[in-house]
């Protein structure tokens, strides 16, 4: 196990300089990089045209700028020095989780990430607690009852959640819920009330629990239906195993074959994807859903990022989340063993 432990870490190493080489590469090909951002905003124009984030000189006849001026604006961000010599500095920064300071934000990365993470953190979180508490106890009753009225009506239920895409359901429940056309319930921005740090400590919590409700329905509904029938499936398929039937006819009630024999082999394909869909849900965004519910979490923060070639966030926090989505797969795998101990890592030669 540990030898397997040691070698995937290792390979981790050129996985994440691949990921890093590819996106660095596909960014000096992007037309209109900050440079030329900072060129149509000197001139006054809404938009440049011509030079990709490489600094190519290309631009200058469309620029108007004198050379030296031009040359001045590319040292600002370090486009005065080769491709190769600015990504070999760039990932000797990383080794030290230096992730560089935002062009547009003119923060560094690392307090950038960390001032968006409670919104993402909170809707991922609260997102996660209810698909697993949710999905499992209703996926195990829908094997149970398989075929039955409450299996026919919850499956028409939750394939309708499926159905309504995260962004269209918030509209609709702002429209209902959120002061529009019927009632005012809920708020519509942010994580908590202006007045927050004036109330109490049950306060805070309702507060921040008021402000939830809408974005965390609209994030939830459509994960439903994916992990309650991964849920059912996984057990209507050992319910019919040959090892149920020899424990029912030793005597053994439903609960105990269900619980003690059915269970632990059942829920292996579900809980080997917990420890990355936990992770995930601290870190991840969701760009419509902040959108709408004016929540600056960081899939706005990344959407923004690139729509600005703000190419220090872009890179910092690809970094970031590469390390911990190979980290979260590690922890993946690593999850059969402690849910199957059958399975031994020590005979893996590849």
């Amino acid at each position: 196990m540990l030898y397997y432990i040691v070698k995937r870490l290792f390979l981790m190493i050129p996985t994440l300089f691949g990921i890093m080489l590819i996106t660095f590469v596909v960014t000096q090909f992007v037309p209109g990089g900050p440079v030329d951002k900072l060129v149509a905003e000197i001139e006054g124009h809404g938009q440049a045209g011509g030079e990709s984030a490489s600094g190519s000189s290309s631009y200058r006849g469309g620029t108007g700028l004198d050379e030296q001026r031009l040359e001045e604006l590319k040292e600002l961000y370090g486009f005065d020095k080769p491709p190769v010599q600015r990504f070999l500095a760039m990932m000797q920064s990383y080794l030290r989780f230096d992730l560089g300071t935002s062009y547009y934000y003119q923060k560094s990365v690392a307090e950038l990430v960390v001032s968006r993470l409670p919104v993402s953190m909170s809707l991922g979180l609260w997102t996660f607690l209810i698909v697993y508490g949710v999905c499992i106890p209703l996926g195990i009753a829908k094997a149970v009852r398989d075929g039955t009225t409450f299996d026919v009506v919850t499956s028409s239920a939750i394939l309708v959640g499926y159905a309504i895409p995260g962004f269209v359901l918030g509209i609709a429940l702002i429209v209902l819920f959120g002061g529009g056309s019927f009632w005012n319930i809920f708020p519509l921005r942010g994580l908590v009330s202006d007045n927050w740090s004036e109330l109490g400590l049950a306060g805070r919590i309702l507060d921040y629990l008021w402000h939830m409700v809408l974005p965390i329905v609209s994030s939830a509904v459509g994960s439903l239906a994916v992990m309650t029938m991964l849920t059912k499936n996984s057990f209507l398929e050992e319910i019919g195993k040959q090892y149920v039937l020899t424990a029912r006819a030793k005597g053994l009630d439903e609960k105990t074959v269900l619980y003690k024999h059915v269970f632990r082999n059942a829920i292996i394909p579900i809980i080997t994807g917990f420890p990355g869909y936990f992770i995930a849900a601290f870190f991840t965004g969701s760009l419509l859903i902040e959108t709408i519910f004016s929540l600056e979490g960081m899939g706005l923060l990344a959407y923004q990022s690139v729509l600005n070639r703000d190419y220090p966030v872009v890179l910092g926090t690809l970094y970031f989340f590469s390390i911990i989505g190979l980290i979260s797969r590690l922890l993946s795998d690593l999850s059969y063993v402690i849910v199957d101990p059958r399975i031994n890592f020590s005979h893996v030669d590849s």
